[in-house]
């Protein structure tokens, strides 16, 4: 008789990445959220992007739920250009100690045996006007505006531009390696410039960086060698983040995806992140898949595991690259037959680990088999905000607000409609990291 594993046994698998030859402890992976808690100031750069005290506390509570790797929210590569207020910056430009402050996080992250790794982004176009009324990015293509959020038309990078952004990646990957993070992740999804550079939606140049998808691709292939070059440690390991499709017209597709998958995997890329969408275009409509198998999971599973489909057919492409997915894994059950079948290898959460920070140690351990449900309508702007109160709240070491609580539900949206009624009203559907 054969004897039934529990869904706990595949994630709890170490997973050796196949070209820096680190180890992750399990399958799971906390990605990217934008937590909007280092240092800020409207008119003083200097001030800006500092890890803070609130943001040290969240990471040093995330390593308690063993997670086997742990990415930072997207860390700007340039002061004056960044996704929101708040962002962490390594700026080459600026006369911070940087590996002293981002030493502590990397600390507190890896106090546990989980891996840390930095997400490093550049917004481009989709930086507030606010903010930065003098965007760049691959070529001049406005970017609407979402969420109550306006842009300005961005000016296309010279040639000049460009290479200074590649030493920008490569400066902070080298500062991190410097502070004791196990590696870094170039974040080339959900719109922001490497994404832009990708897209033919937003890159109309004639020039080495533009027209075939080689020539777009190229500046994320200068970045990973230019990180090389000025990161002798062959260990430090190199992820990078791709949309599967941007499900826009005109837009980064599919098969554009698996080839770009392919040249991150010869150029060594030891993991390669699947999401999707963009600021222009909702993620989560589109067809969503559970593995096979499962016939009795029902309505509300069946909406798990956005990106499963095309991590399955990228798979096929990509032979040594771990391949991660995030979006909408919520029970362990899924989230176990996803890395039975080999659709992926790691599984990434966002959200469900701001409602429940030690959310993987207590799947691992049997004690709970899925994520908490919320009360929210349907829509991605309510959820985005709650999972940045919550985070907030577990910085500050205050009790985590719950949203499977209807009260509380209706607490947060009459709070938000007296800040941002135009914002709320509209169903602004987009990963913030």
């Amino acid at each position: 008789m054969a004897v039934m594993r529990r869904p706990s046994q595949a994630l709890a698998q170490p997973i050796t990445f196949p070209f820096c030859g680190r180890v992750a402890m399990n399958r799971f992976m906390k990605s990217a959220m934008s937590e909007r808690l280092a240092t800020f100031s409207s008119f003083d750069p200097s001030y800006r992007g500092c890890p803070t005290e609130e943001l040290i506390r969240l990471y040093d509570t995330w390593s308690r739920g063993e997670i086997g790797m742990i990415i930072t929210g997207n860390i700007q590569i340039k002061k004056g250009h960044l996704e929101a207020s708040g962002n962490t910056i390594i700026d080459k430009d600026l006369p911070h100690n940087y590996v002293a402050e981002f030493a502590k996080l990397a600390r507190a992250s890896k106090s546990h045996g989980s891996l840390i790794v930095g997400q490093l982004s550049h917004p481009g176009r989709q930086v507030s006007v606010n903010i930065q009324p003098y965007p760049e990015s691959a070529s001049d293509i406005d970017q609407p505006p979402a969420g109550g959020v306006f842009f300005a038309r961005p000016t296309p990078l010279s040639r000049e531009g460009i290479l200074d952004i590649i030493d920008r990646f490569a400066y902070a990957a080298s500062v991190l390696h410097t502070a004791g993070f196990d590696g870094i992740q170039l974040h080339c999804a959900h719109g922001y410039l490497l994404a832009q550079f990708l897209s033919s939606r937003t890159n109309r140049r004639t020039d080495q960086y533009g027209g075939t998808l080689e020539n777009r691709a190229r500046i994320i292939i200068d970045i990973v060698t230019a990180i090389r070059l000025r990161v002798k440690d062959q260990s430090f390991l190199i992820a990078v983040k791709l949309n599967v499709h941007d499900f826009t017209l005109d837009g980064f597709d599919a098969e554009e995806s698996r080839t770009t998958a392919q040249y991150l995997e010869a150029a060594g890329v030891d993991l390669i992140e699947l999401s999707g969408g963009t600021y222009e275009q909702a993620v989560y409509n589109h067809d969503r898949q559970v593995p096979n198998g499962h016939p009795g999971y029902g309505e509300e599973l069946s909406r798990e595991a956005y990106f499963l489909k095309f991590a399955e057919q990228i798979r096929l492409y990509v032979k040594k690259s771990i391949i991660a997915v995030t979006g909408g894994f919520r029970s362990a059950e899924v989230m176990s037959s996803a890395i039975i079948e080999g659709k992926t290898d790691m599984i990434g959460l966002a959200r469900p680990l701001t409602a429940e920070p030690h959310l993987v140690k207590e799947i691992l351990s049997g004690e709970k088999t899925r994520a908490k449900r919320d009360k929210f309508p349907p829509g991605q702007l309510l959820r985005i905000a709650a999972a940045a109160k919550q985070m907030e709240e577990i910085g500050n070491g205050q009790d985590i607000t719950d949203f499977d609580n209807n009260f509380n539900v209706s607490w947060f949206i009459a709070a938000l409609q007296r800040v941002i009624p135009a914002a709320i009203s509209e169903d602004f559907s987009f990963h913030r990291s």
